[in-house]
């Protein structure tokens, strides 16, 4: 069909697949894939038939399909679908839940549809960063959480109660993010530093110091940027100093934090560097 869109992103990071169709209206006859998918509909409504089960989906639902779920979808509204998923190998799911709950099993999805979820923003955020290929920390965060809480809530597989660890490991990630927050520093990094998984890592210190190892670094980036604002120092150049892939994307985080733009904020210590 003219004007569709279809792409297919492999993040080396993930290792997952991420696809995005646009502007389709192809009928999916009943098929299975030998991986997990999780998906969401952007634009358009369709009628869906799941392991015997009938669902008429819209945006914002969120969408699990095991692997082996046989499935199959359609158009009914008329108009064209926009959607986004995530296509997480057995092997690699696997290794998540073993991160996740220390016990290798792969879990079995009961619902296919959750409708009108909060998760359908994270995945959202988890594709578009997936495509851009950029915030690798921010990236690996969101897939954790959102696996943990699909898994948590949504899975066969079940939860031990953690048990508290000593925060010398969470201090020594705050003093190499202190150290690196200009690099493109990922969850890999902090995992070899302290011999934790991933996921121990990320559930330990958000729990400890109240934010994400990502909103920790991108704190220390933002102090960073202030204090060459302060001297004078472009916002442009003062982004790629602590480590933002552009000036919008520092902008973002700064107007969050302080209130104010970059600019806002440089023109407050001009009068001072001109006296």
């Amino acid at each position: 069909m003219q004007n569709e869109t279809r792409t297919l992103q492999l993040d080396p990071h993930l290792h997952i697949e991420a696809y995005h169709f646009k502007g389709i209206m192809q009928k999916f006859p009943n098929h299975f894939h030998d991986y997990y998918v999780i998906g969401f509909i952007e634009k358009g409504q369709r009628y869906l038939a799941c392991q015997d089960q009938e669902y008429i989906i819209n945006p914002g639902d969120l969408l699990l399909f095991n692997p082996r779920d046989t499935h199959s979808c359609e158009q009914i509204d008329g108009r064209t679908l926009d959607y986004r998923c995530i296509n997480v190998m057995p092997d690699i799911m696997e290794k998540v839940v073993k991160e996740i709950t220390g016990a290798g099993h792969l879990p079995y999805f009961s619902q296919h549809v959750l409708f009108r979820h909060e998760l359908t923003a994270s995945l959202q955020e988890l594709h578009i960063l997936i495509s851009e290929e950029k915030q690798a920390l921010r990236k690996e965060e969101l897939f954790l959480h959102l696996l943990e809480e699909l898994i948590r809530h949504y899975s066969d597989v079940t939860f031990l109660s953690s048990v508290p660890e000593p925060s010398d490991e969470v201090k020594m990630v705050c003093e190499f993010l202190e150290e690196h927050y200009a690099e493109n520093v990922t969850l890999n990094d902090l995992s070899e530093l302290t011999g934790w998984s991933k996921y121990h890592l990320l559930r330990s210190f958000t729990k400890q110091k109240g934010i994400t190892p990502n909103s920790y670094m991108e704190t220390i980036r933002i102090n960073q940027a202030k204090k060459l604002l302060e001297q004078g120092v472009r916002p442009i150049d003062a982004a790629f100093q602590t480590g933002f892939s552009d000036q919008s994307h520092m902008t973002k985080f700064f107007k969050r934090q302080v209130g104010l733009t970059p600019k806002q904020y440089m023109k407050i210590f001009e009068k001072e560097l001109h006296r």
